[in-house]
C-alpha cells in the first residue's frame, strides 16, 4: 500500500480488511502509516455479513466456511463508492501504474479489469459456464489487483453461481472463480501485458508486480531490494 500511494501520487480512501489475524499492535501500526484508513474487524464483519446474506443461503454458507470469502462479499459491503481498487497484500509498485489509474478514474470506463494470470485457475470449467449460464467466462482472470465495480458483485448472481456442480473446490480458486463469474457477466477486460503475473525473475520495467505464492520469496529478494535501491525508503522519510 505504501508503494502504491507513493508512486501513484493518489489519495484514494483506504479500507483494510482484517483476516482475523490482526492484533491490536498490528492495527496501531497500520493506523500510524495510514491514519485516515478504515480497518474492518473480522468479528464485527462476521455479524454484519450474516444479516446481509441471510436471504442467500448458499452465499451465507460459503461466507461462513471459506477463509477468503470476505473478498467476495465484505469488500463491497463496506465500499462507500461505486468502484474500488482491489489490492492484495503481495503486490508491490515500482512506478506510476498509469493505465490502471486511467481506468479507475475514468467515469466512462464501466468494465471490471484485473491483472492477467499465468493460466486460468477456477473451480468450474468455462465450457460448463457457457452451457449453463449462457455467457463466456474470462480466461486468466486474477483477483489480486484490479478495478471492481460495486454493481458487478450481485448477490442474486452469486447465489446462482454457487449452485454450479463442483464449484465448491480449492479454497482460494473458489473466491477467484466467483469474482471472475461476476465480472464476466457484468463486463470485464484484462490490464495490459506489463501488469501480467510472471513467475520468472526480473521486474522488466513493469509498474508493479504481483508476487503470488510460488514466487512470494521474490517479493523480498527482488521487490523490496528494488525499492531500497531506488531510494523509496529514503523518500518516504523526507
Amino acid at each position: 500500500m505504501k508503494s502504491f500511494y507513493h508512486f501513484s501520487g493518489r489519495f484514494y480512501s483506504l479500507c483494510i480488511h482484517d483476516d482475523g489475524t490482526l492484533k491490536q499492535e498490528h492495527c496501531d501500526t497500520l493506523q500510524y502509516h495510514f491514519p485516515d484508513s478504515r480497518i474492518i474487524d473480522r468479528k464485527i464483519a462476521e455479524e454484519k455479513m450474516v444479516a446481509i446474506l441471510k436471504p442467500y443461503p448458499r452465499c451465507l454458507e460459503f461466507r461462513q466456511t471459506n477463509h477468503l470469502s470476505p473478498k467476495v462479499f465484505d469488500f463491497v459491503a463496506y465500499l462507500e463508492s461505486d468502484r474500488m481498487l482491489l489490492l492484495d497484500s503481495d503486490v508491490l509498485f515500482f512506478q506510476e501504474p498509469t493505465e490502471l489509474l486511467k481506468r479507475i478514474e475514468s467515469p466512462t470506463y464501466l468494465y471490471n479489469c484485473v491483472n492477467r494470470d499465468i493460466a486460468s485457475a477456477y473451480t468450474v470449467e468455462p465450457t460448463v459456464v457457457r452451457e449453463r449460464l449462457d455467457f463466456t467466462m474470462q480466461l486468466r482472470f486474477n483477483s489480486g489487483l484490479g478495478l471492481i465495480h460495486k454493481q458487478s458483485i450481485n448477490l442474486d448472481w452469486i447465489e446462482e453461481f454457487l449452485g454450479l456442480p463442483g464449484i465448491i473446490g480449492h479454497f482460494w480458486r473458489i473466491e477467484q472463480t466467483l469474482l471472475t463469474l461476476c465480472s464476466s457477466k457484468f463486463g470485464v477486460e484484462l490490464l495490459p501485458e506489463e501488469y501480467d503475473i510472471r513467475l520468472e525473475k526480473r521486474i522488466k520495467g513493469s509498474p508493479c508486480r504481483h508476487y503470488v505464492g510460488v514466487i512470494r520469496h521474490l517479493m523480498y529478494s527482488e521487490g523490496i531490494r528494488q525499492l531500497v535501491q531506488n531510494g523509496f525508503l529514503e523518500e518516504l522519510n523526507q
